[in-house]
């Protein structure tokens, strides 16, 4: 029986099937490839030793199923690429050359999704647009790092930030207004805005220097002086109170001696109540005396009021503390919260304030 030769054209499929199907595996195992060695650098930093087995840990939990000596040949190969160096240590460390150029690289680690995640649900309010046009792709990159992670439940659902007052429900605010106020503060630009007082019930409108943006529980304000007063006193504007608002081209000016942070400390935001407005500097920096309960006050005594807060605790349940405080409605509310827990306090008039409620 004559043996039948094999079909040519046939042979030839098959033998182009292979080698497609062969294609094929090689891509996908390239791009898995591609995408560890992106997850093994981004874990490397530039001041740090990094050690392999840390490397291996963080690689496990964002779901890649390799072996530690699979990232050590990783980081020999990178090491050829990349400025990258590893020392001489048991177990060997690895980082970033101190003159590498480092650039973002599409991936990051699981600290870093978290910390993004984080950010995106606290501080987004208070973030201006253009920032957050940049910051958009890193929070839905590390969306999807913390869902692909066998991680995420165990850490995702067990971290919340929890306010220390009554939640409240925040004002609704004009999103072009406060588009155009980031914008303007993030430039230094005057703008021109029509805005409602408190204690009004018509509009007015104001040219503004806006100098910062300071959010208070749920009430965003712009720090800002106006262009129509002489003196320049800052003044604070609520975001939610703007109905509309127009960037202008003129350079925005702000104090030559106004510094944020010594704003805050002097107690810029506290608002004066009207009884403490009596004392001198209206209450700023004043030492204070107060007593209370022991259960009441044992709080202040792993968080304080000040640097310079002294406790004593008396034979009789109680306990006095004595602090550096500026005096303002902010402090009359939260020790009314201790109600019948505080049992006096100096000056005289702080514990008035906090009696007296028909003062407000």
């Amino acid at each position: 029986m004559t043996a039948q030769k094999p079909n040519a054209q046939k042979t030839a499929t098959l033998i182009n099937n292979d080698d497609s199907a062969s294609e094929t595996a090689a891509s996908r195992h390239g791009a898995a490839t591609t995408a560890r060695q992106w997850q093994v650098l981004s874990q490397l930093q530039r001041n740090r030793w990094v050690g392999t087995s840390h490397i291996y840990e963080q690689l496990t939990l964002a779901g890649f199923d390799i072996s530690l000596r699979t990232v050590q040949r990783d980081l020999n190969a990178l090491a050829k690429r990349f400025p990258i160096e590893k020392n001489n240590a048991n177990p060997q460390g690895w980082r970033w050359c101190d003159d590498a150029p480092l650039q973002s690289l599409p991936h990051m680690n699981l600290s870093q999704a978290v910390a993004f995640n984080m950010v995106e649900a606290n501080l987004t309010q208070l973030l201006p647009p253009v920032i957050l046009d940049e910051l958009f792709p890193w929070f839905d990159l590390a969306r999807r790092q913390l869902k692909n992670s066998k991680v995420t439940h165990s850490w995702i659902d067990r971290v919340r930030i929890e306010p220390a007052t009554q939640p409240l429900i925040a004002p609704h605010i004009d999103l072009d207004s406060k588009d155009h106020i980031y914008h303007a503060l993030f430039y230094q630009l005057q703008i021109k805005a029509c805005y409602t007082r408190s204690d009004k019930a018509d509009a007015s409108e104001y040219t503004l220097n806006p100098i910062a943006i300071i959010q208070r529980g749920v009430i965003i304000y712009l720090l800002a002086t106006r262009t129509d007063d002489a003196d320049a006193i800052i003044r604070t504007f609520a975001l939610h109170r703007f109905a509309s608002v127009e960037i202008l081209e003129s350079i925005a000016q702000t104090p030559n001696d106004f510094h944020l942070d010594t704003y805050l400390d002097a107690g810029g935001m506290g608002f004066t109540h009207p009884l403490l407005s009596q004392m001198p500097d209206h209450g700023k920096n004043t030492a204070i005396e107060l007593h209370f309960t022991k259960t009441a006050g044992k709080s202040l005594t792993e968080s304080k009021l000040s640097h310079d807060q002294t406790v004593t605790i008396h034979a009789d349940d109680t306990l006095t503390i004595h602090a550096t405080v500026n005096l303002t409605s902010q402090l009359v509310w939260w020790l009314r919260g201790f109600s019948n827990g505080l049992l006096d306090a100096k000056p005289k008039l702080l514990y008035q304030a906090v009696l007296n409620h028909s003062l407000e």
